[in-house]
């Protein structure tokens, strides 16, 4: 499904495709043999995302841009089935396995992997080549690479960068209700969406 959000409409190269139950919406651009395959979803919440040359973007993955979190995604890219990938840049010949989650402002310069399950946090830069372990948490910029039970040393390094800011737009002593409040109001926004393809 093709969806103009915001007065937006997707632009699709002519030899990429969009399968029938995935959505493609708002200011998203789609490279030359780029396949966006069932249930994925990617939509431009006043951001914008461009898609490189013959990229997949698997089965249920979330690819989402807002305001000042555009996507960037560079050619022969594999967008893993339930990755989510909010708001970051992501270099050539990268592959996010299975369920990776990027969050935004975070950079995956080229050749990288996020195996199965594993994190790239907010504002995080991973060098050319990185590999994120399955299940490993990448903090920091640089990133530092920690197992999942390294909790604390996971917050000690997250704290500093401002994910309540850089997600929500907002101060990091907000209250959920304020931020929800916030959300929804945005999120609003889709009432006037239009299928067009």
């Amino acid at each position: 499904m093709i969806v103009r959000h915001l007065g937006k409409t997707p632009v699709i190269d002519p030899t990429a495709t969009v399968a029938p139950t995935a959505v493609v919406s708002g200011d998203v651009t789609l490279g030359p043999g780029v396949r966006i395959l069932h249930g994925a979803v990617l939509t431009a919440e006043n951001g914008r995302i461009a898609v490189g040359s013959d990229v997949v973007v698997m089965e249920n993955a979330v690819v989402k841009a807002r305001a000042g979190h555009d996507v960037e995604i560079g050619d022969a890219v594999v967008i893993g089935p339930h990755v989510h990938l909010n708001g970051a840049r992501v270099g050539d010949e990268c592959f996010l396995a299975t369920g990776a989650a990027i969050f935004p402002g975070a950079v995956i310069e080229s050749g990288c992997e996020v195996r199965i399950r594993g994190v790239v946090q907010v504002n995080t830069t991973l060098a050319k080549g990185t590999i994120v372990p399955i299940g490993w948490i990448a903090v920091g910029s640089p990133a530092s690479m920690l197992p999942p039970e390294k909790h604390e040393e996971v917050w000690a390094i997250q704290q500093d960068l401002d994910f309540t800011g850089t997600v929500y737009g907002m101060e990091r002593e907000s209250t959920m209700r304020e931020i929800l409040r916030s959300q929804s109001e945005f999120y609003g926004a889709h009432a006037h969406d239009e299928i067009v393809g």
